[in-house]
């Protein structure tokens, strides 16, 4: 068992992580904004069930493939890719009309939540990062060293949950202001799309 201290600095350190301004944390402060806080949830939710796939992923050593294969880190960065851009098109072309965020049956949570897991899932950055910052926290003198790893990435997972639900809670009740005219709709929409564009291609660009 990892040693209080150890564990406390690593949830210390996925904090600050999961405040840095990246790809999943402004997909859950964009549908926060774009569709209500329950909305920025949900992705939250998702996203951080993609955080378990990675963790096992490093786990099992299958994310080392994503590092040193430079076919399979490129055909994972294109579907993810593309899946953002195919999103930022269907935002940018949707009616400018109100959204009620209390109204249950306009907004598919399911599907906002399947949504935060593919994204998650065809980042084979987060998989790297992993494998890069879990093993410096383990010790093979302390037991099992995938257990620690599920430990460490558990505790990851919280931190994230934590972090992405204050952006979520703050940032939903922005929506209620947007949500007042089909103009400011419009605009929402358009400013959403763009946001996805340039996940897109940061993800697009990035490099092994």
């Amino acid at each position: 068992m990892l040693p209080i201290e150890t564990l406390l600095a690593f949830f210390s350190a996925a904090l600050l992580l999961a405040l840095v301004p990246g790809p999943d944390n402004i997909f859950v402060l964009t549908q926060s904004i774009f569709q209500g806080k329950k909305s920025g949830i949900m992705v939250m939710f998702g996203l951080c069930t993609g955080l378990i796939f990675h963790t096992l992923a490093v786990t099992l050593g299958v994310a080392v493939i994503f590092q040193t294969s430079a076919i399979a880190f490129t055909i994972l960065k294109i579907i993810g890719a593309g899946y953002l851009l195919y999103l930022a098109w269907q935002i940018f072309k949707a009616p400018s009309e109100k959204i009620d965020t209390k109204n249950n049956k306009i907004i598919d949570y399911k599907k906002l939540y399947y949504r935060g897991i593919i994204m998650n899932i065809t980042n084979p950055k987060v998989s790297i990062f992993f494998l890069a910052f879990l093993p410096q926290f383990t010790n093979p003198n302390l037991g099992s060293v995938s257990f620690q790893m599920i430990l460490l990435g558990g505790l990851f997972i919280l931190a994230t949950i934590i972090i992405f639900g204050m952006i979520a809670l703050l940032s939903g009740s922005i929506s209620q202001v947007f949500n007042k005219s089909e103009k400011s709709q419009m605009i929402l929409n358009k400013l959403a799309s763009f946001v996805f564009v340039a996940l897109a291609v940061k993800l697009i660009t990035t490099k092994q």
